[in-house]
């Protein structure tokens, strides 16, 4: 999500309740299980499955549920064959929407898509209709407390990152997806934690969103399509401020 946004977004899944976190293990057990089949079994070796080990450690899921996953994603035990599906689409105020999938059933799964958007003022749209208003890249927040800027910015630019954007939340580090594993070990050997690290989509255009009532809808079009179990991830470029965001 845009700007403070996407700060929000984090500090909202960090308090998971109970009542999800069924949903949060699972979603998690499926990004280790591709993340396994992608780049292999070990973690050390593996930039993105260390990645989700270290979510899944964070929301407390079982270690066993972490190894299970591993090692249906290296063949060692059988499981479900998932598939990664990009769908894009526009919400309420013409708002860009990009929602990744990992799912083992695509009609299902875009029946589920299709039909949250279409329930909250929106609508799914073609391959490529709205993604040329992100960027895909390498996504690190980081709080101000754990770093100072120029101190950053020296350990992220030597690791391949572009840049190191400051806001009054902290500290964006943005790199390629190539860099990605690169600016990874790079901050763990500087025993730095960011609150998020994820491969995003980030607007390069943001839809202003004074209104509201659009925000609400926004902000429920956002909740339907993060219900869905095959939904792993949202990412939109709607731009609210304090005002607005507080109402809703």
């Amino acid at each position: 999500m845009a700007g403070h946004n996407k700060w929000s977004k984090v500090k909202r899944l960090k308090a998971v309740t109970d009542s999800r976190r069924g949903k949060i293990f699972s979603r998690l057990s499926r990004e280790i299980t591709l993340a396994a089949k992608a780049g292999g079994g070990d973690p050390q070796g593996n930039a993105r499955l260390r990645t989700f080990v270290l979510k899944a450690r964070e929301a407390n899921m079982p270690a066993d549920n972490v190894d299970r996953a591993i090692k249906k994603g290296t063949g060692e035990l059988p499981g479900v064959v998932y598939e990664e599906i990009t769908y894009e689409g526009y919400g309420p105020g013409g708002v860009a929407f990009i929602v990744k999938v990992t799912t083992d059933n695509k009609q299902r799964a875009a029946k589920d898509v299709r039909s949250a958007f279409a329930r909250h003022g929106g609508n799914l749209a073609s391959t490529g209709a709205v993604a040329f208003q992100f960027v895909h890249a390498g996504q690190f927040l980081v709080t101000k407390e754990r770093i100072a800027e120029d101190t950053l910015l020296e350990i992220a630019l030597e690791a391949g990152a572009d840049d190191v954007i400051a806001s009054a939340q902290g500290f964006e580090v943005r790199c390629s997806v190539q860099a990605y594993d690169r600016v990874t070990h790079a901050l763990e050997q500087k025993d730095i934690k960011p609150e998020s690290a994820e491969i995003a989509y980030i607007p390069t255009t943001t839809v202003p969103v004074a209104d509201a009532a659009v925000a609400k809808q926004i902000v429920e079009l956002h909740d339907a399509l993060e219900e869905i179990d095959d939904v792993q991830t949202v990412f939109s470029n709607e731009e609210m401020d304090d005002a607005v965001a507080a109402q809703v």
